[in-house]
């Protein structure tokens, strides 16, 4: 009971403390137009294969980069320092209240070997008008809040320990693929990894910052992306990967664009604990929810290549994630293969 009310004076703390009052404020949305609805059924075709081949496109070196359609060759671009944001883990048990989507109510694609990518999609978006980010009591009701205010997260999962916890007893490793909207910059969304440490202690090491509690966070560089309407979920990808003792990396696919970050595994050494992988729309930072208007249905797909191509399991009440969005989970199907699979829908 001690640490669980440490956790959440610690949670409730960060997402008061490391969220300007400016960025709370709901601003207007963007009139917005689908490119994709005024292209020919062949342009289309081959942007959504270009989207496939760059999310799996690797990077040559640790930085970060970009590429526009129709070239397959990463460009360097100019790498960013974040504004400390935690993107927590949940509270469920905390709480006990039943969410709707995250906040450990989500789905994960759960792999029986190592996973060394996973990339997130959402085939079908039907019904998705407007989206708002709200903030979330029991968070602190904190988050980069308003209208088109989300983020989409590749989680991993948190239950295991490398070598960078030095041997701290309940000291385990997790980590987050994220691209969120309007984070440094309005019109401006980050791409960005966010590296854990939870049950570390109360003194972090050298560039670690406190998450609350006893556990620890810090960021990779980042690359600046558009902010995508939430009514454009259906073009988009998200790709996480991990190469022991090599580069992890995060790429973001949208229309006719891409941008990447890669940096080393050694940071919590995730290729050699990762097992887990969860994805989805849910609120911007400090434990926020993305609303969807009523009547919205998403289908999402989590694909992973993990050196298997048996069925993964669709594992329920998982995820790792503490930030929701307003969506009811329908059912969860799974496909083996060269990249396994689960996909799943969540509607309201």
């Amino acid at each position: 009971m001690q640490a669980s009310t440490r956790l959440l004076f610690a949670s409730c703390f960060m997402g008061l403390l490391h969220v300007p009052a400016a960025l709370a404020a709901p601003t207007a949305t963007p009139a917005w137009t689908n490119e994709e609805a005024m292209m020919s059924p062949a342009e289309v075709q081959a942007r959504t294969a270009w989207r496939e081949t760059m999310a799996h496109q690797p990077t040559p070196a640790e930085g970060c980069f970009h590429a526009n359609f129709p070239d397959t060759q990463w460009q360097t671009d100019v790498c960013k320092t974040l504004t400390r944001r935690v993107h927590p883990i949940p509270h469920k048990i905390l709480f006990g209240a039943t969410e709707t989507t995250g906040n450990g109510y989500d789905y994960a694609l759960r792999s029986s070997s190592l996973i060394s990518k996973a990339v997130g999609s959402f085939p079908q978006v039907t019904g998705v008008t407007s989206e708002q980010g709200v903030g979330v009591a029991s968070f602190g009701g904190g988050g980069i809040l308003g209208p088109n205010e989300y983020s989409l997260q590749i989680n991993s999962n948190y239950n295991a320990t490398t070598s960078v916890c030095g041997g701290r007893s309940g000291c385990t490793v997790w980590q987050q693929f994220v691209y969120a909207t309007d984070y440094e910059t309005q019109g401006q969304a980050a791409v960005f990894m966010q590296y854990w440490l939870i049950g570390y202690g109360s003194s972090c090491p050298s560039g670690w910052m406190s998450g609350g509690g006893s556990d620890c966070y810090r960021n990779s560089n980042a690359v600046s992306a558009p902010d995508v309407p939430a009514t454009q979920l259906a073009n988009v990808k998200l790709t996480g990967s991990a190469t022991a003792n090599g580069n992890d990396t995060i790429t973001f696919t949208n229309n006719g664009t891409a941008y990447s970050v890669s940096a080393k595994d050694s940071v919590v050494k995730l290729a050699t604990v990762w097992k887990d992988a969860e994805f989805n729309v849910v609120g911007n930072a400090g434990g926020s929810s993305a609303n969807f208007n009523s009547g919205s249905s998403i289908t999402v797909k989590v694909a992973a290549t993990n050196g298997s191509t048996a069925a993964p399991t669709c594992a329920a009440n998982a995820g790792s994630t503490g930030e929701t969005n307003n969506l009811n989970l329908g059912s969860c199907s799974t496909a083996g293969g060269s990249t396994p699979s689960i996909t799943f829908t969540e509607s309201n």
